[in-house]
């Protein structure tokens, strides 16, 4: 497992470095932290009276992580001609993942708008979690840059 996401990260860094290349006058990678901390914060705050401001914060959430991973997409597309084997390979790999990792939050998410009450704490604690770990994924790469 560590390995793998080991393998993510730098994947990510690579793409995320091509993404960002040529676009520094956007929301800069601290700016999208703060606004996932905040998300995740306040999600796990909501009580099951509250449950319609956690489905509109976990939906915003899902809209961020998609519009990231579409601009990746766009990018990856856009320099595939200009990478090697290796470079598209770990491409490919890293946006799967991510896509994988996006997929498990919209799972949870599914389970924020049509679980029980008794199952509340549950899939909002999974909900965090897992939006926790796409945040990592994201950050990891940052980092990497």
């Amino acid at each position: 497992m560590k390995l793998r996401n080991l393998a993510l990260a730098l994947a990510l860094a690579t793409v995320t470095q091509l993404s960002l290349a040529d676009d520094t006058s956007k929301t800069t990678a601290k700016d999208v932290g703060r606004k996932v901390e905040d998300t995740g914060k306040a999600i796990g705050s909501y009580t099951i009276a509250e449950r319609d401001k956690a489905i509109k914060s976990a939906q915003a959430a899902l809209a961020d992580a998609d519009a990231r991973m579409r601009r990746m997409e766009r990018k990856v597309d856009a320099e595939w001609d200009k990478m090697d084997a290796a470079a598209r390979k770990k491409a490919r790999a890293t946006l799967n993942a991510l896509h994988k990792e996006r997929d498990d939050l919209a799972e949870w998410y599914g389970g924020l708008k049509h679980g029980s009450a008794e199952a509340w704490d549950e899939v909002k604690g999974g909900f965090v979690k897992s939006y926790e770990e796409l945040k990592r994924s994201f950050a990891k790469a940052g980092k990497e840059l």
